[in-house]
């Protein structure tokens, strides 16, 4: 089955073609197709597609809206240049969204309905930001392909709907979460999934015997506590902003400093909500950039104080998660990493588990050095009580086959 995924931003647009079947997911021998993104769409767009085994093409071209973006892309799927082996868009058999957020309603990747779609919109007050956008694709795409094209959303935050009372509420007036459901959802929990499905493969593990604190890190950072094959604790709470610190957004901070904030530079409470989530972080600390390659790079050619100071502080955060989800699920059997920075940077991992000797963690050098670029693998020694893994998450991977198995009325995996 060719799937077309698809995660639509404000004014971007990625994709993968991915041909996926039972078959193929028992033996992992899913085939990538395709991939690309659009940007700056409403205005002269930058495309830059990508077919197997090719190189990138890179053009630009104007693009008015999502729906353009899409035509654009499918006619480029089914052109000769790309050879795909598509003829003709009748040979794509499914859609698969990434949804932001799927509420406490969606706990499980579903078929796009009208219903369906009501509900997306009813959770817009919950991710305005980021639930807009994904009905843009969704209605790009049907208008598109037509309306008889199967869609499939696959929701950010339904891996977490196994979190416990006491990991999910937050000690304000319980009427508060009654009214208007405030709560922790956590986010990235399709990437989560995937590295605990990886795991167990790469681990010889069953779904009940893996017990994980991962780290999806990337200009978006958080953490996750998986306790028999479940999600038991995450850090992104209500939004993206909470948890470890990222490139643009503080992570955990005191509440009150939003009002101090506010008081001081004469700011609403709404610019200073802005502040936290766009000025921070990496950015904010280092006054440079909220890019960890110029940071790293800044502290070993110039000695940057703050470009240290903020890789310091990205790591400490990121520790002290680790430390507290052990305490948590009473130990646990592995460290994953993933994403832009877990996967490509062997410095900050080192840092991050520079201290937790005493949890049996023991760092190979040599392995965690030569695990860049894609690759999986333990970085730890092979006598580490608590191993560490680099696992490259593929969200795209499981949205497909997510698609593919509710299309089929397969039985979706936990």
């Amino acid at each position: 089955m060719n799937v077309l995924v698809l995660n639509a931003g404000s004014a971007t647009l990625k994709f993968q073609l991915i041909r996926t079947d039972a078959d193929r997911i028992a033996n992992d021998q899913d085939e990538r197709l395709a991939k690309g993104l659009v940007e700056r769409i409403g205005g002269e767009a930058l495309l830059r597609f990508e077919s197997q085994g090719k190189p990138p093409k890179r053009s630009s071209a104007p693009i008015r809206d999502h729906r353009a973006a899409v035509d654009v892309v499918l006619r480029w799927l089914v052109s000769d240049e790309a050879d795909t082996g598509l003829r003709s868009l009748a040979d794509i058999e499914g859609v698969g969204h990434r949804v932001a957020h799927g509420g406490e309603r969606f706990t499980r990747s579903v078929l796009i309905t009208p219903d369906v779609v009501r509900g997306i919109e009813d959770m817009i007050d919950l991710a305005p930001l980021h639930n807009p956008h994904a009905l843009k694709g969704i209605t790009a795409a049907r208008e598109v392909l037509g309306r008889d094209i199967p869609q499939a959303a696959v929701f950010d935050t339904s891996f977490h709907h196994t979190l416990p009372e006491q990991a999910y509420l937050y000690a304000i007036p319980y009427s508060l979460y009654r009214r208007y459901r405030i709560r922790r959802y956590g986010f990235h929990g399709t990437s989560y999934r995937y590295m605990a499905y990886r795991y167990r493969k790469l681990a010889g593990k069953t779904r009940e015997d893996t017990n994980l604190v991962c780290l999806h890190m990337g200009n978006g950072s958080s953490a996750c506590a998986i306790k028999g094959g479940i999600s038991v604790d995450t850090s992104m709470g209500f939004t993206p902003l909470e948890g470890l610190v990222m490139g643009t957004r503080s992570g955990d901070i005191d509440p009150a400093v939003m009002d101090f904030i506010a008081a001081k530079e004469g700011l609403s409470i709404h610019d200073v909500d802005l502040l936290l989530n766009k000025q921070s972080g990496l950015l904010g600390v280092s006054g440079l950039t909220n890019d960890m390659r110029e940071l790293l790079a800044e502290e070993l050619e110039h000695e940057d104080r703050r470009a240290r100071l903020a890789i310091e502080l990205f790591c400490y955060r990121a520790r002290k998660y680790i430390g507290s989800y052990l305490a948590a699920m009473n130990g646990t059997d592995a460290i994953v990493f993933a994403g832009g920075i877990g996967e490509n940077s062997p410095e900050v991992r080192a840092r991050i588990l520079d201290g937790l000797q005493w949890m049996g963690v023991e760092l190979n050098a040599e392995r965690n050095e030569s695990m860049t670029r894609g690759r999986e693998g333990v970085i730890s020694t092979d006598d580490s009580r608590l191993t560490a893994w680099v696992i490259p998450t593929d969200e795209e991977l499981l949205i497909a086959r997510d698609t593919m198995r509710l299309v089929h009325g397969l039985e979706l995996p936990h």
